[in-house]
């Protein structure tokens, strides 16, 4: 049950935005003038007419309780998710006007919203009461491993072939790298993926970006090869590797994994959601802190090139849940994990996570990297640093009580997330939540020190 009178912020309801245009039109509907028959009840439905071009309005009904985040229903026959419509009326429900809520509480949802309300609730509760699946609903495990055998097969194949490709670009040097063009890169690539190992097709990606990108770009195209030449060694030995180093390899390689590890359950803070996209597949990042035991997971959800991935959880809720670890081994450094039973509704957080110093967060990162050498960053919080220009080069966040400063990354640095940073810090400690790796660190959420309210960034 969701709490009566509790509502989310306006930047919680525009984090659910697939792109910046959906913001800008849903900002647009969030007031009560296109809106009518609006109401909400103590369960965590939203609901209203929204007047559009047409004679009849669209009707727009959400659940902000499902355990996924806030599901959608709009008649519009807009293909974006949540729609403009959607985002609006969260925005109006958010909102007050009078000193009351603009949406008000305790209403009985129309007919039409109640029908879908009633559907989902109902496959929700099928679903929860259904036996779980037995050894026959897992298929026949004997061609399960055969297929797993072929496959292994290939992925050998295709990282004999790249050892041969890196070989052939150190003997030639890397003045012919710039040289190739990046359609070498690209037609190595698409050898990887017929090899089906996406871990080893991204890698190359990045590989062919680096040529002529600037200032020691051979530098860094020898890193990254010699990164991939110990990715492609470990798969073909990764029989002779301990057994949570090869469970890396075949992460890192592009094998799926599933949830193994005991259900964990707790009052999981979310603290940061992005995503990031390419030509086919759009990847949703959902960072979580449990707040009794300060365990930190995540999450990922994707999406058809796009197409928003449907995992959504507004950054400054909590939820009860139960998360399903990846890894069997509760002591490993392994964080991703899957969303599994909730028992309460979404909820906004009262507090953050406990932060640590600079010079803590960068042996963090060390520790995690000693696990696995191909780790771009760390989930870390930092406690009282403020964010202060470093020289000419960028931005840092600096320890008031020491020397130590973590350096912004400069893909960071470029955001406006950056600038609500400092202005929120206004020269005052902050504590940051975010990703500390080899180029820096992202802040990713801010809570002003000693301050419970989550600042998205």
């Amino acid at each position: 049950m969701t709490q009566q009178g509790v509502r989310w912020t306006a930047d919680q309801v525009l984090a659910l935005a697939p792109d910046a245009p959906s913001q800008k039109a849903g900002s647009k509907l969030g007031i009560a003038g296109p809106w009518s028959r609006a109401g909400s009840s103590g369960e965590g439905a939203v609901w209203g007419l929204c007047k559009g071009s047409g004679s009849k309005p669209y009707q727009t009904v959400i659940d902000t309780a499902d355990v996924a985040g806030p599901a959608y229903r709009c008649s519009c026959p807009s293909r974006k998710f949540p729609c403009k419509h959607a985002l609006g009326l969260l925005l109006l429900w958010s909102g007050e006007e009078d000193g009351r809520a603009a949406v008000p509480d305790g209403e009985e949802p129309p007919d039409w919203a109640r029908e879908w309300l009633a559907a989902r609730r109902d496959k929700a509760e099928a679903k929860r009461s259904s036996p779980p699946a037995g050894p026959a609903a897992a298929g026949d495990p004997d061609a399960a491993r055969k297929r797993a055998e072929r496959r292994a097969e290939r992925v050998t194949a295709g990282a004999t072939e790249l050892e041969r490709r890196l070989s052939d670009l150190l003997r030639g040097g890397m003045a012919a790298a710039e040289q190739a063009g990046y359609g070498l890169w690209e037609e190595t690539a698409a050898r990887m993926v017929d090899a089906q190992a996406p871990g080893f097709a991204a890698r190359v990606r990045e590989l062919g970006a680096i040529p002529g990108s600037g200032p020691g770009w051979p530098a860094r195209l020898l890193e990254e090869c010699a990164l991939l030449h110990l990715l492609t060694s470990g798969w073909l030995r990764r029989d002779e590797l301990p057994d949570a180093l090869a469970a890396t390899v075949r992460s890192r390689t592009g094998l799926p994994a599933s949830a193994q590890g005991r259900p964990l359950r707790d009052t999981w803070q979310v603290l940061a959601q992005y995503d990031t996209a390419d030509n086919k597949l759009t990847t949703r990042r959902i960072w979580l802190h449990g707040e009794r035991s300060g365990h930190t997971a995540l999450l990922l959800s994707y999406g058809a090139a796009g197409r928003a991935p449907a995992l959504a959880l507004p950054v400054g809720l909590t939820l009860d849940a139960e998360l399903l670890p990846h890894a069997a081994d509760p002591a490993s450094r392994q964080l991703r994990a899957d969303l599994g039973e909730q028992f309460t509704a979404p909820c906004p957080t009262t507090g953050h996570p406990a932060g640590i110093s600079p010079a803590e967060a960068a042996v963090r990162y060390g520790e995690a990297l000693r696990d696995d050498p191909w780790l771009e960053s760390w989930p870390v919080t930092l406690g009282r640093v403020v964010p202060v220009p470093n020289g000419d080069t960028g931005w840092q966040l600096a320890d008031p009580d020491s020397d130590l400063a973590l350096p912004i990354a400069s893909s960071a640095a470029t955001r406006s997330g950056l600038w609500r940073l400092v202005a929120l810090s206004g020269g005052a400690p902050l504590t940051v939540f975010g990703e500390c790796g080899h180029r820096g660190f992202t802040p990713l959420a801010a809570w002003p020190y000693d301050g419970a309210e989550t600042v998205r960034l």
